[in-house]
């Protein structure tokens, strides 16, 4: 393991990278359709579009691993062929992915060097690599522990090695793709310190994000696909949120929640001193205690960590209550399990679409029915009844305007906010009586959130209570009846959302008091 042998005493340099009339094909779709897009040294170039509208697909061409079926990238002028991520490394370009490339049991210097050849042959080292590290943090303000084990980094902490990372072996473009979604606002600032600190030294960057007011902040330019088709490439320098968003969706968008009055009538959910342990055996949940009532949106409002995976984990069953009592409609159903909750009219939509909330493998059919797989009318004497299951699935797709080739199309191979329409529509199909929504819209497009909002306020004016976990600050303004604010594992207060304003909300999520 490593110092890297491309590594030079000072980064690489790329004046402009074009990637012209790119195609590319998967069975029945056309990811890309003639695609082209440019980037030049000291800009952040933003690539926008719906979740499926051929992001993704087009920067992991340009990171080579996928194959255009036609076009081709040139660097500086001169073309070049990228068959595999060595060869983009190799040129020069580096890409964040959304999900962290990262092996959690191994130190952040052994993660930087994985891979590569050490300058001692079969002996490792570490200390050159460590070193490199602290001098890149040092230059472009990413604080990390070279011998901290990835598993005790919080997420911030473990996007800083994946840039140092990147930078290690001299990556003088970057891609990052949805390198926010999983930040709080305060790491997001420091975040676009560092953005601006590498465009300042002449790297460039490609931006992928749905968050439009990011986008606004920080880049040059911003270019817009949809439909795999490139929409168009205008300067940030005037552009707006709602502009934005017609070129994304192509149709008026609504940047605003209309809520109308809800009648709020008796608790449905009732925490009493609720406690509840983290996965490594602390203290998560101290003394919770919350009333969502039937008809109210109740937002839970804090920085990652704090408590919110746990709290959605103990309501729905998924997580031992260590103190205090949980009750549903009156009954007591402490320590309840998942099955038994949802014959009471519990829904859950989990923060981990993909690992909590779907089979990957399964097809969208099967995974529309796997809380009723075994019962009628989807099974019958022990056999799944195929026809059945493909009208309700059918329906389903339909009513929630799931965009899928088909209904046997495996669900991995669809896009973030399709997959998340799926879950909507498995968990509110059963006519909840409660719900818990946590972190509905991560990582999702302006198209797919709105959808998504317009769910959980129908399901509010039929009465559903529901309990909205989020970090985005702005979801919790637009949505929520009243506001309760979580601080490392305790309950800092609930303010109504007539009272609540940023600040005051930003303060409680601090863990300051009025």
């Amino acid at each position: 393991m490593a110092t890297n042998e491309f590594l030079p005493t000072g980064q690489r340099k790329i004046s402009t990278l074009e990637m012209v009339e790119i195609t590319k094909r998967f069975p029945g779709v056309i990811a890309n359709s003639k695609v082209n897009f440019d980037v030049h040294a000291g800009e952040v170039h933003a690539l926008l579009g719906e979740n499926g509208a051929g992001k993704s697909t087009l920067m992991k061409i340009l990171y080579g691993l996928y194959q255009p079926e036609e076009g081709h990238i040139r660097l500086d002028g001169e073309q070049v062929v990228i068959t595999s991520p060595v060869d983009s490394i190799r040129l020069g370009i580096g890409m964040i992915h959304q999900h962290f490339m990262l092996v959690e049991s191994l130190t952040v210097a052994e993660n930087v060097a994985l891979g590569l050849a050490s300058t001692r042959g079969p002996l490792t080292d570490l200390d050159k690599v460590s070193a490199r590290i602290l001098e890149l943090a040092e230059i472009y303000g990413l604080q990390v522990d070279p011998d901290a084990y990835v598993w005790q980094l919080a997420v911030g902490q473990q996007q800083r090695v994946e840039i140092i990372k990147a930078l290690y072996r001299g990556a003088a473009l970057l891609i990052l793709d949805e390198p926010t979604a999983v930040l709080t606002p305060q790491e997001v600032d420091e975040f676009f310190i560092t953005m601006r600190q590498m465009v300042d030294d002449g790297h460039a960057l490609i931006f992928i994000s749905h968050k439009l007011h990011e986008v606004l902040d920080i880049s040059h330019r911003v270019s817009v696909l949809r439909d795999g088709h490139m929409i168009g490439s205008i300067p940030t320098k005037g552009a707006t949120k709602a502009q934005l968003a017609r070129m994304m969706v192509g149709r008026e968008v609504s940047l605003t929640r209309d809520r109308q009055p809800s009648k709020m009538e008796g608790v449905r959910l009732e925490l009493k001193d609720v406690c509840a342990q983290s996965d490594r055996g602390t203290p998560a949940l101290n003394k919770v205690n919350l009333e969502v009532h039937a008809g109210e949106i109740l937002g839970v409002a804090g920085v990652s960590g704090n408590g919110q995976k746990e709290l959605a984990e103990v309501i729905t069953g998924l997580r031992p209550v260590t103190g205090g009592e949980i009750l549903l409609e009156g009954d007591d159903v402490t320590g309840n399990s998942p099955k038994e909750l949802m014959s009471r009219s519990l829904s859950y939509i989990p923060e981990e679409r993909m690992r909590d909330g779907m089979i990957k493998e399964f097809s969208v059919a099967e995974n529309l029915i796997l809380r009723e797989h075994n019962q009628q009318p989807y099974a019958k004497k022990g056999f799944l009844d195929l026809k059945a299951i493909s009208s309700h699935s059918k329906n389903l797709i339909t009513s929630f305007n799931v965009k899928t080739p088909s209904q046997d199309t495996m669900v991995k191979n669809l896009s973030g906010g399709n997959i998340q329409k799926l879950v909507l529509a498995r968990e509110l199909w059963r006519k909840p009586r409660t719900l818990i929504a946590a972190q509905p819209t991560r990582g999702l497009d302006i198209g797919a959130t709105e959808y998504v909002h317009l769910r959980l306020l129908e399901q509010r004016q039929e009465g559903t209570a529901t309990l909205l976990i989020s970090e985005d600050l702005d979801e919790i303004l637009a949505l929520s009846d009243r506001i309760a604010v979580i601080f490392e594992g305790e309950l800092m207060g609930v303010v109504d959302r007539a009272d609540a304003t940023p600040e005051k909300l930003g303060l409680l999520m601090a863990g300051v008091q009025e």
